[in-house]
């Protein structure tokens, strides 16, 4: 419309509107997925509501409480913030693809051992978070609890209890069973 002159422009007006769905690949625990959706679908809501796969659970919905973290080509990640069609080509891994088949991985077992959960809605998120974090130290990233001499001396960040408390503070427990979740991430630390 020419505001300027009070008209509209016919053929602006018989423009098609914008298409709000793409079709894009995502790859979730080493399968292809092909997805068609909505531009606004979270990679949360493409997990649960489109692939089935319900480990990562929908807390805040605002990225706050980390219930929904998943890692994204290998960096942990809130999938509640992330627009599933801005992931094209990525690799994804929820709870559900860190066991191989009926073998679980490390950290869920010593969720399972330490009795690192409560209520266990968090868990999923907590056990990719840590999966991530454990990545992270094994890359060399610091935290804000990272002293100046584990700086100094470079490689991997030894992991004592302050360190995984700061690298977890991401995700939040309802129950309060940090003590145990704790334990559980340093029996699988190196």
């Amino acid at each position: 419309m020419d505001v300027t002159q009070g008209t509209v422009d016919a053929g602006a007006a018989q423009t098609p509107p914008l298409d709000d769905r793409s079709t894009f690949t995502l790859y979730v625990n080493g399968t292809a997925r092909n997805l068609t959706l909505d531009h606004r679908t979270t990679v949360l809501d493409a997990l649960r509501e489109h692939l089935g796969l319900t480990g990562a659970k929908k807390g805040c919905d605002h990225g706050q409480c980390g219930a929904c973290t998943v890692l994204v080509d290998g960096r942990r990640a809130n999938s509640c913030l992330l627009l599933a069609v801005a992931q094209e080509g990525a690799h994804i891994t929820t709870v559900e693809g860190l066991a191989e088949g009926d073998r679980l991985h490390p950290l869920q077992s010593a969720f399972l051992e330490r009795d690192a959960l409560q209520c266990g809605y968090c868990t999923p998120g907590q056990i990719c978070s840590a999966a991530g974090m454990l990545g992270e130290v094994q890359d060399g990233f610091p935290s804000h609890a990272t002293s100046p001499a584990a700086l100094a001396a470079g490689g991997p960040v030894p992991l004592d209890a302050d360190e995984i408390r700061e690298r977890m503070s991401g995700n939040l427990c309802r129950c309060g069973a940090y003590p145990h979740i704790v334990d559980a991430i340093e029996d699988v630390a190196p």
